[in-house]
């Protein structure tokens, strides 16, 4: 499920793109790049030193493992990113700023329609 949901993600993004929706592409983005986030490993847990391919920072840094997510994961972390778009709406709102909270409140259905709810 998760690289189904991974994939939904993905191949929504470049037809977004083609289709010059700001919101979605945004939305998409950011979505994909938390679920790339959370894959991450962090720094402190790499190889301390050794040849070049195990050197935290530089050229062998991009050759770290990557951390597997569960299917369950990755619905956790975009629900969270459509939680978070509707806290910041209506932080926003109070604010002052409906147009800003209209755009929020968008990128938050474009995720909701990936997940089904």
């Amino acid at each position: 499920m998760s690289e189904d949901l991974r994939a939904s993600l993905s191949a929504a993004l470049p037809e977004a793109m083609r289709g010059r929706d700001r919101v979605a592409v945004a939305a998409l983005r950011s979505a994909l790049a938390a679920v790339a986030n959370a894959e991450a490993v962090p720094v402190e847990h790499g190889p301390r030193a050794g040849a070049l391919e195990q050197a935290l920072l530089g050229a062998g840094a991009a050759d770290a493992p990557r951390r597997e997510l569960t299917p369950g994961d990755v619905r956790a972390i975009v629900h969270l990113e459509v939680r978070e778009r509707e806290e910041a709406a209506q932080t926003v709102q109070a604010a002052g700023r409906p147009d800003e909270a209209q755009r929020l409140l968008a990128e938050a259905d474009v995720l909701r329609r990936h997940l089904g709810s």
